[in-house]
């Protein structure tokens, strides 16, 4: 593996990117994706997985993707772990809300160190989830990741435990926010509408009507 001081923050980004990318499916991640996550070009994307192989951190085969190689893997979830760790920091420590911790995260994951991250994990009490319900990987670089489905795929009838929302739309985070909806509120389906139409979901004694696109976001884990 790369030494420590060659890995920069894009380098990382990339890892990163890949690794989130690539838990969506089984195949490796095509460049296309890639430049869509990172908004860069796909020039750009070419010349960095390049430079990833050249680490060791990544394989790359023509007109098929990139996949992480164990080296690659373990900086992708270190620098996970910083980012989930300093998210709740922000929430839990400092009273930052939800919507606005992912996008400080993403600029302070690259400046601290392995050490400062076990010292704020110590001071939250080593902490398994971020406050948007995403595991925060170990220091060993284990991730635990119990299977989800997301709230769109439910069926009226069905409950559960809502337990992680994706981080990247705040104005979402802001909307379930409001509504007093947060990871490890239980659920129920009560109506769907039909064409991709909302669903209607009892949490406690309130029903709310969510769309199509958050209820999507929203993963929960059905019993």
């Amino acid at each position: 593996m790369a030494a420590r001081a060659e890995i920069s923050n894009a380098v990382q980004d990339y890892a990163k990117a890949i690794w989130s990318l690539g838990r969506r499916s089984d195949e490796p991640v095509s460049t296309s994706a890639l430049a869509e996550r990172l908004e860069v070009s796909p020039a750009s994307v070419s010349a960095m997985v390049k430079r990833l192989e050249e680490m060791g951190l990544a394989t790359h085969e023509r007109y098929h993707g990139v996949s992480l190689t164990p080296a690659g893997e373990r900086v992708a979830l270190e620098v996970l772990r910083h980012h989930r760790l300093l998210e709740l920091y922000l929430a839990e420590a400092l009273g930052m809300s939800w919507d606005r911790v992912h996008e400080e995260a993403e600029v302070l994951e690259h400046a601290i160190s392995p050490e400062l991250s076990e010292l704020i994990a110590q001071k939250l009490g080593n902490p398994t989830h971020d406050p948007h319900g995403d595991p925060i990987p170990t220091s060993e670089g284990e991730i635990n990741e119990p299977p989800t489905r997301a709230l769109a795929e439910l069926e009226p009838g069905a409950s559960g435990v809502f337990v992680r929302v994706s981080d990247s739309d705040p104005e979402m985070l802001r909307y379930l926010a409001g509504r007093g909806i947060a990871p490890g509120d239980g659920f129920e389906v009560m109506e769907r509408e039909p064409f991709d139409g909302p669903l209607t979901v009892r949490f406690g004694r309130d029903e709310h009507v969510l769309g199509g696109r958050l209820t999507r976001a929203m993963r929960a884990a059905v019993g």
